[in-house]
């Protein structure tokens, strides 16, 4: 599976999820790139987009996305830490076009 996270996401979180293909929208080179941009970029390229946003939902129209949205909540790395298994677990899970929110 091929998982973006969005820049604000911390890059150890990445270690939680070894069997996947992980890349951040820095490594991309979209790093400043509005969150329309991002989703149409990603788009096609990526399976998952892992961000902290709680706003993309509500900015987007995500009507027909195929790429799976996982929101997570906090970037904080050591709120983050403590779920890993969850944030695992919902990247796993994610499929075309869903939105899934992880709560704390």
């Amino acid at each position: 599976m091929k998982i973006l996270f969005d820049e604000n996401l911390p890059r150890p979180l990445r270690q939680f999820l070894p069997a996947d293909e992980v890349t951040t929208v820095q490594e991309a080179g979209w790093a400043g790139f509005k969150n329309g941009a991002l989703l149409a970029m990603a788009e096609g390229k990526y399976d998952v987009f892992v961000i902290a946003d709680k706003n993309l939902r509500y900015q987007q129209n995500l009507t027909d996305r195929r790429l799976a949205i996982v929101e997570l909540p906090t970037n904080r790395w050591p709120v983050l830490k403590q779920m890993a298994a969850r944030i695992a677990t919902a990247v796993k899970n994610a499929r075309p076009g869903t939105y899934t929110v992880v709560t704390e």
